[in-house]
C-alpha cells in the first residue's frame, strides 16, 4: 500500500472485504502504529439491550486490528500474506450508540520483518480497545497475526 491514508486503504479494505461494507464501517484513521474505526449506530445490528451486537463489535476490531496490520506490513505483500493466527474478545461494559475501535501493534513492524527476512513465518500481537462516545471502554479484543511468506 503506497497510500496509507484512511480514505485510501479504507476504499480498499471497503472494495475487498464485504463484511465491511455490510456494517457501514468508517475509517477514522490508519497507519503503522495506530489504526481507529468507528462502528456507527444501526438498528439493524443492535442486540437485545438495544446496541451493537458483540458479533458487530468483534467484526469493528478485527478489521481495525486488520487494518492497522497492512498500514504497517503492506510493503510485505509481495513476499507475505498476513492471517490472523488466533483471536479473543473480552466485553467490559454495555455500549450502546456508535463505538470505535482503536487497534495497536504489540511488536515493532521492524521486529516482525527481520523475523520473515531470516525465513521465519512471524507471529504478531494485536491489541484492540472498542469505546463508547463518553470514552468508557467497552471491550477489549487480542488478535495474534502472522505473516505467511508465499511458497
Amino acid at each position: 500500500m503506497t497510500d496509507d491514508s484512511p480514505t485510501s486503504l479504507g476504499a480498499t479494505l471497503t472494495a475487498t472485504v464485504p463484511m465491511v461494507r455490510t456494517l457501514n464501517l468508517e475509517y477514522l484513521e490508519t497507519a503503522a502504529d495506530r489504526a481507529v474505526l468507528r462502528l456507527p449506530d444501526q438498528p439493524a445490528y443492535h442486540n437485545h439491550l438495544g446496541g451493537p451486537h458483540a458479533g458487530a463489535m468483534f467484526t469493528l476490531a478485527e478489521s481495525a486490528s486488520g487494518a492497522i496490520v497492512l498500514a504497517a506490513f503492506g510493503d510485505q505483500l509481495s513476499r507475505a500474506v498476513p492471517l490472523p493466527v488466533h483471536a479473543e474478545i473480552d466485553f467490559k461494559k454495555v455500549a450502546k450508540g456508535p463505538v470505535t475501535a482503536t487497534a495497536t501493534l504489540g511488536r515493532p513492524a521492524v521486529d516482525v520483518i527481520a523475523d520473515l527476512d531470516a525465513g521465519h513465518r512471524p507471529e504478531f500481537p494485536v491489541t484492540v480497545e472498542i469505546r463508547r462516545e463518553d470514552g468508557a471502554v467497552t471491550g477489549e479484543m487480542r488478535v495474534m497475526w502472522t505473516l505467511r511468506p508465499h511458497k
